[in-house]
């Protein structure tokens, strides 16, 4: 009975040590690699160095809607300062330049309609010198018309160029919140660098490449 209790005790133990031999085996299987690659000289060392930055899936959302309610908000929200002043003088042109063409447009307009009414004393009628009663008018009714016509184009041109350039500020501070949570610092490189070490044991030098990638 002892001695059949002691087989089983001797059995198990040489399973279980045959079961760990194994795993560490599999478990390290780039040991044999290495070893062989020693052999013929090339020294392997892998380091693996990653950086784990946090991602916040609303950022885009939130540059987008602080562009809306107010251009270059969302820029400053990206910490992209030197955009500001861009997004600022860009839609502060095209708004100063609608104002421009839509006074004009109504000075003409009104000068155009008070001719058409029988007046004589609009602006552009005597633009110098008072002119001599029955001579013709410095702006004819054509020319006041092809002004106001004029006028009236430049200023819906502006008026689409100026809503493009507060649309492309919206995608700009969206765009480029999702272009900031990507990897791309100093620790996402690549680098090759030659290699020399000393065998510790033979006492011969081991030299080669050294590929470096960091994550």
């Amino acid at each position: 009975m002892n001695k059949t209790l002691v087989s089983w005790v001797f059995l198990c133990f040489f399973v279980v040590l045959g079961t760990a031999q194994d795993d560490k085996k599999k478990s390290q299987p780039s040991d044999s690699i290495k070893t062989s690659l020693k052999k013929e000289g090339i020294t392997v060392i892998d380091t693996l160095s990653i950086k784990k930055r946090g991602i916040n899936p609303l950022a885009p959302s939130k540059a987008a809607f602080y562009s809306a309610v107010f251009p270059g908000l969302g820029q400053i929200y990206n910490k992209r300062y030197w955009k500001t002043p861009i997004v600022f003088a860009a839609i502060g042109t095209g708004v100063y330049a609608y104002m421009y063409n839509d006074d004009l447009y109504d000075r003409f307009r009104t000068a155009f309609k008070r001719r058409q009414a029988g007046f004589t004393d609009d602006e552009f009628y005597d633009l110098g010198s008072p002119n001599p009663p029955g001579s013709a008018p410095d702006f004819s009714d054509k020319a006041l018309e092809d002004a106001q016509e004029r006028y009236q184009n430049d200023r819906d041109l502006w008026l689409l160029a100026t809503i493009g350039m507060y649309v492309l500020n919206i995608v700009d501070a969206n765009v480029d919140a999702h272009l900031k949570q990507f990897n791309v610092d100093d620790n996402l490189s690549m680098d090759f660098r030659p290699y020399l070490d000393i065998n510790k044991i033979t006492a011969n030098p081991v030299y080669g490449l050294a590929l470096t990638i960091k994550f």
